[in-house]
């Protein structure tokens, strides 16, 4: 490989017709395609002061999980959730639909902090996704669960020994999805489900309201007081709160520092031809995911659309989560021009929809949780983007936080311990800067780390794309 090769990607070797690329997305709309035109039933505003035995502040998937799991074990626990806009407009519905196994964003990550615990958060992170697909069976969930599994591509020469003594070689891995971008791949069958989002969190809030949940949108929580909550409208006086906010900031102090919102982009495409389909191979219908620092996730849809996403994460000063953060046509040009070079033969596909979504990022780049006000409030955040299915996992744990009792959770090294939290402006701003061009070199160098970056493997602050 020449030196000029080894300080340039695939993507920038290999780049697609900008007039393509621009082609491509006219017309495109700018909103979640997992949400747009989904059947979804009104939930009231809270109104008045109401009782209830556990209040949820929140309605993505961590808040549904923890109001569905609280009335399964606890049938007359009187439960009360409340979201600030719709079920699943955030996080929730923005995701690309990966259910991942792994509690640790990855075995890597995982083994680095908590090295005597790893075999086991791996086995419960499978027991997690077991039970996730048990509950979508026993309440007949639409949601579009798919147990295809995962597939690793390297797509760059440095990348190939990080994958697995199983990995397919070039051919090997582009019999099972066909991309003159692999290298080689290794798949994994039992740590990944695909599912629709959107769908996902509709059918939590269904299932948690024939449990007997009272769900409240358009209720923003403005107070965390003892003994419950206050909204704009009302209150819900509560022994117990699960505070279930993901990205957004924290109604304790404590956690104000705790993450910073990463927006990740993505593309659909219009359901694909049968010609177009047929020249991807694909049968297994995997996820996949290539391995650089700027990484990108992609799948097909039930009806055969492709998900295009990842590679930019973008940090806006000052923690906001804006709108007008989601209009960004640097990042969906590059996208667009990354998913040609991945799949020229789909030259002349068409981008229906277009979006964003503000990641919940901490520096241990997985969930941490924790307690409050006596041991009355429970919280958990910083899933770093794989909180598909590591949020029900916080759910369980949360509400055994909650029970006073000590369990094999409660236990974890890894829910006792808290990440360090990021610095306050401009410091973020700056290190978050510095730390993603680090990335950005190292995937222009072979992988190689600099200095800032061993640093901060060294210090356990984990910041992969």
């Amino acid at each position: 490989m020449t030196v000029e090769a080894s300080r340039t990607t695939v993507f920038e070797r290999e780049p697609a017709d900008p007039a393509v690329v621009r082609e491509a997305l006219a017309g495109s709309r700018l909103t979640p395609f997992w949400l747009d035109g989904l059947e979804r039933p009104d939930h009231a505003p809270l109104a008045g002061a109401v009782e209830a035995d556990l209040v949820v502040v929140g309605g993505g998937y961590t808040g549904l999980w923890t109001a569905v799991l609280e009335k399964e074990q606890r049938p007359d626990s009187r439960v009360v959730l409340l979201e600030a806009e719709r079920i699943g407009w955030a996080a929730s519905g923005r995701n690309g639909g990966f259910c991942e196994a792994s509690l640790t964003h990855g075995r890597e990550n995982g083994e680095s902090r908590w090295p005597d615990e790893i075999e086991r958060l791996e086995e419960l992170g499978l027991e997690n996704l077991d039970q996730i697909a048990a509950t979508v069976e026993r309440y007949g969930m639409d949601v579009d669960f798919e147990r295809t599994g995962a597939l690793t591509v390297a797509v760059e020469p440095h990348q190939i020994e990080w994958l697995g003594e199983a990995a397919y070689d070039a051919d090997g891995t582009r019999a099972l999805v066909d991309s003159p971008t692999y290298l080689a791949g290794e798949l994994d069958m039992e740590g990944c489900a695909l599912v629709h989002p959107g769908k996902l969190a509709v059918e939590l809030a269904r299932v948690a309201v024939e449990l007997g949940v009272v769900i409240h949108e358009r209720s923003a929580v403005t107070e965390l007081c003892d003994g419950g909550v206050k909204t704009g409208r009302g209150e819900v006086r509560a022994a117990r709160t699960v505070l279930a906010t993901n990205v957004f900031p924290s109604l304790l102090k404590r956690n104000a520092l705790m993450t910073v919102p990463v927006y990740d982009y993505s593309l659909m495409t219009e359901p694909l031809s049968a010609e177009q389909r047929a020249s991807l191979g694909w049968e297994g219908r995997q996820g996949v995911a290539d391995m650089a620092n700027q990484f990108h996730y992609y799948r097909l849809t039930a009806d055969d659309r492709l998900l295009f996403g990842g590679y930019d994460a973008v940090y806006h000063p000052g923690r906001k989560v804006k709108e007008a953060y989601q209009d960004r046509p640097e990042s969906y040009e590059r996208l667009m021009g990354h998913l040609l070079t991945t799949f020229p033969q789909l030259e002349g596909v068409r981008i229906s929809h277009r979006w964003a979504g503000a990641i919940d990022t901490c520096t241990r780049y997985c969930a941490y949780f924790g307690t409050a006000r006596k041991g009355t409030v429970a919280y958990a955040a910083g899933f770093t983007g794989l909180g598909v299915g590591a949020s029900r996992f916080a759910a369980r744990v949360m509400l055994d936080l909650l029970s006073g009792h000590e369990t094999e959770l409660t236990r974890l090294e890894m829910v006792r311990e808290r990440p360090l939290p990021f610095p306050p402006e401009p410091l973020a701003m700056v290190g978050i800067g510095v730390t993603q061009w680090s990335l950005n070199q190292a995937d222009h160098r072979e992988g190689r780390r600099n200095a800032l970056l061993r640093t901060l493997d060294r210090l356990g602050l984990g910041f992969d794309s």
